[in-house]
């Protein structure tokens, strides 16, 4: 496997590990139950995503990524900024992340050397939820 896969992959884990610390502090800070059942289902769908291209790395011949790396610093802004700016604040900037990743699964998909079972796990369920997420996110914000 070449190295240039297990980063990209490598690369989407810790954007999905990203994401579920982003969700973790929306929902620390969420005490709405309607909004918090969407933001838990967001988060859980984010953690399977982990969950799977670490399993894609592994079988890929990788060391998975057990951390965000910068992109955990992406986490403890939207803290900041729902403490600073609210809820809508907030949310706003879970759906730049949202549009963030599929930008970046979409560029993963452009990669030669990807194994047709990771395209096969981008683009019938990563990209899928992560394109969902955006309308969840938008009706979240015209609730707040």
């Amino acid at each position: 496997m070449s190295t240039t896969i297990v980063n990209t992959l490598n690369s989407l884990l810790r954007g999905e590990l990203s994401a579920v610390e982003t969700y973790q502090q929306a929902l620390e800070k969420d005490t709405q139950t309607a909004s918090s059942s969407e933001l838990r289902r967001i988060h859980d769908e984010h953690l399977h995503a982990a969950t799977n291209l670490s399993q894609h790395v592994e079988q890929h011949g990788g060391e998975p990524d057990r951390s965000s790396g910068a992109w955990g610093s992406f986490a403890k802004a939207v803290e900041g900024t729902a403490k600073l700016f609210g809820n809508e604040a907030a949310l706003k900037a879970l759906k730049e992340g949202e549009e963030h990743g599929i930008k970046e699964y979409r560029q993963a998909l452009t990669e030669k050397e990807l194994p047709n079972d990771c395209a096969v796990l981008i683009e019938s369920k990563l990209l899928p939820n992560a394109i969902a997420h955006v309308p969840a996110l938008d009706r979240l914000m015209a609730a707040v």
